[in-house]
């Protein structure tokens, strides 16, 4: 999927809502390189946005929904999108359970373990991706690199809250 005027369909600044709290320092390390690697490189657009940005995004639960508000880099309000997290439940689940393997793996398993349950988790991670492409299209245009790095932040919020 390609975004009109890629120099300005990007994210300049990603927040993640502090107030639902942290979990584990290795899923917070996730949210740390999955923020810097989303703002390194992205393709992010709000449909229907002809002024363009860059933007600025916070991500945030609420009443056990997920809240895209997207601004200009001026801290213009552009667009507020919210999203059932019914459809990233099973997803998100799997990959907290495979994750907590990868984790204790890579602590402690030879390998051929490691890459083996890395492989689940990243087939995983592709179909959360994939999920949220799918809810965001008709309101964001992304490409998988940028849903990947969203799924992530998606996932993190959910272990908050």
């Amino acid at each position: 999927m390609s975004c009109a005027g890629s120099d300005t369909a990007r994210l300049v600044e990603v927040e993640l809502d502090e107030s639902v709290g942290r979990t584990t320092p290795d899923v917070e390390h996730e949210r740390a390189v999955a923020i810097f690697d989303l703002v390194e490189e992205n393709r992010f657009q709000p449909v229907g946005d002809e002024a363009g940005g860059p933007y600025r995004l916070k991500l945030s639960l609420v009443d056990s929904r997920l809240v895209f508000s997207i601004s200009r880099e001026s801290g213009e309000t552009v667009v507020t999108h919210i999203l059932s997290l019914t459809p990233f439940r099973r997803i998100v689940k799997d990959y907290y359970l495979i994750c907590e393997s990868y984790y204790d793996a890579i602590r402690s398993a030879t390998p051929s373990q490691i890459e083996a349950i890395d492989m689940g988790r990243r087939g995983l991670h592709n179909e959360g991706s994939q999920t949220l492409m799918d809810r965001l299209d008709g309101k964001i245009s992304v490409d998988f690199d940028t849903a990947r790095r969203l799924f992530t932040l998606v996932y993190v919020l959910h272990r908050r809250g």
